[in-house]
This record gives structure tokens, sequence and C-alpha cells, in this order.
């Protein structure tokens, strides 16, 4: 994928400060890039797949201090890709923010359905999308973060916001690959703190409850009157992510209420256990664009009464 050629900064201001977003063709990613727009020395840089998203979203912030780069993070070569677009559009760096992610729902022993119609079949639960799913929240934002870093630190006082899951402090059934990759980045955002405090690098951490977005509509839980009101909106997640990064908060719940399940997972786990194996714990456990994009793209709709798990091609983000 070529990079995009679209008037764009060859260097940022003076004084200006140079903020990445990934994942912000659209949902979190995007309300983020908004939110930080109305900083008048912000410089932006917008990463995900989705190019006119991108094209589109840059020129409405003002194509003058808003560049992009269509890139897919799970690319061999997408960290050096983008640490090279930083270079030579904006040459400094003092905000990464790893918001790109995705997730299929799938209990670990799933069977994957058989292909059918010339489908390529979903992977189901298991090894299979664990790994898959690793290597979209987890692997990818450790890469790019390796590849950012040095940058990072010749630009300090600055930040990395790695934005994780209140499923990466209390897990559900059907939702353990996900929340694996969620429990291994709060874990090691928490180290990678301590790691850069002497450095001048702030690491922040941004844990969303249910987010209605494109990747995660939360249609089960939207579609409710007795459970709309626990759904948040990306704008709320965008201000959590501003508080973590700008004003170099620890970590931020959204919403705020929903660190009262982590803190329960500590103080009472048997309980918090009783809860999610309760029936009314299945309502919580929503589909995901994912999971929607792979029933259309690898296989024929189910018949009635019959269900899929599993999923194949993430959604573009």
């Amino acid at each position: 994928m070529s990079e995009p050629t679209m008037p764009q900064p060859i260097h940022a201001a003076a004084g200006a400060r140079v903020m990445l977003v990934t994942g912000a063709s659209s949902g979190i990613g995007e309300a983020t890039a908004r939110r930080l727009a109305r900083e008048a020395d912000a410089s932006l840089v917008l990463v995900a797949r989705r190019e006119e998203r991108l094209r589109a979203l840059a020129a409405e912030l003002g194509e003058r201090r808003v560049s992009f780069i269509a890139v897919d993070l799970l690319d061999d070569d997408a960290p050096a890709r983008v640490r090279e677009h930083v270079l030579k559009r904006h040459g400094q760096l003092h905000l990464l923010v790893n918001n790109a992610g995705t997730a299929w729902r799938a209990r670990f022993a799933d069977t994957p359905p058989a292909p059918r119609n010339g489908g390529s079949g979903a992977q189901g639960g298991g090894y299979a999308n664990v790994h898959r799913t690793m290597l979209i929240n987890f692997d990818a934002q450790v890469r790019l973060t390796e590849a950012l870093l040095p940058l990072l630190r010749s630009c300090a006082p600055s930040a990395i916001v790695n934005v994780a899951s209140t499923s990466g402090r209390v897990s559900r059934a059907g939702s353990g690959a996900y929340s694996a990759s969620k429990f291994a980045l709060a874990g090691w955002s928490d180290a990678l703190f301590a790691e850069e405090h002497a450095h001048g690098v702030h690491v922040g951490l941004v844990l969303p409850g249910f987010i209605s977005t494109e990747g995660f509509p939360h249609s089960e839980l939207t579609d409710k009157p007795w459970t709309r009101w626990i759904v948040s909106t990306p704008e709320k997640a965008a201000d959590a992510i501003y508080d973590a990064g700008i004003r170099r908060r620890a970590e931020r719940y959204v919403p705020r209420a929903y660190a009262i399940a982590a803190a329960l997972r500590i103080l009472a786990p048997a309980l918090v256990r009783r809860a999610l194996t309760g029936g009314g714990a299945a309502v919580m456990t929503t589909t995901t664009g994912a999971d929607i994009a792979e029933r259309h793209n690898c296989a024929a709709p189910a018949p009635s009464g019959a269900s899929e798990s599993g999923a194949g091609t993430a959604p573009p983000i």
C-alpha cells in the first residue's frame, strides 16, 4: 500500500505537539483525533487501514497540521513505515495513542463451523482465536511502540496511552481471547511506565467498558432500555485518553464507575465469578463488528436455531 499524496506538513511548527492516533478511521480513534485537534498546538498523525476515511478526517481537521498513513499494523514493515512517515512529515512525536484493535467472540472449546458456499470458514475458538486476537490487540501495539519509543524519548516530556478495556481486569465467557490481549496490554503498560518514567515518557492506560462503535456496536444492549444506560460513547473515551495522555493520568475507566468491577475482582473474586457465570451475564457478551463481517464473508447465514461462533477477517480499523 503506497503512502497517500496530499498537502502535509514537512515538519511540525515550532512549539507544536505531534500526536499519533491508531485506529483513527472510526469509533474511539476518530473521536480521539477530534478531541486532540481542539488543542491549538496539536499536529496530528492519523493511522488506520481505510485511506478514504483518513483522508476525509484529515481534510476536516485541517491538512496543514494533520497527516495520515494508511497501513495495516499487522504488516511486517508497518512500524518502520509509520516511523518514517512521522520523521518525514513532522520530525518529532509527543504522544502515541495505541487504540487500534478488534475482537471475535468465541468460547475456547468452540469448534469452527465447516466452510459453506465456497467460503473459507471461521476459525472458532481455541488457540487460533487467542493468537489472532493477540496479534492485533497486543503485538501490534508493542511493535509500534518499540519503533517510536526513541522518538518519544527524544521529545520528552512525552506520553503513550494504551487503550485496553475493562475486560482487561474482569473477563467473561465468550471473550477470553479479547480479555487475554487486554490483560497483557494492561500489565505491559504498568511495566513500561516504571521503565520509561526516568526518561520523561509517561505511560497512561484507558480501560473502556461498553462503548458503542462500528467495531463494537453492542446492539444487544442499546436496543433494550434497561441495559442502554451502561453503554457509553466514543467521545467519553476520547476525553479519558486526553486525561491519560495530555494530563498524564495513570489510568481511566470509561465510565468511571466501571472501576468498581475491577476492584471487586480483587476484593471479592468468588462473588465476581458467581455473577459472571449466572444466566444474566450472557447478555454482557455482545456481537462485535468482526463477528458480523466474518459471517458475511466466510459463510452463508446460519439457519434458524443454529449458531456460528469464531471469526475470520477483522473489520478495517
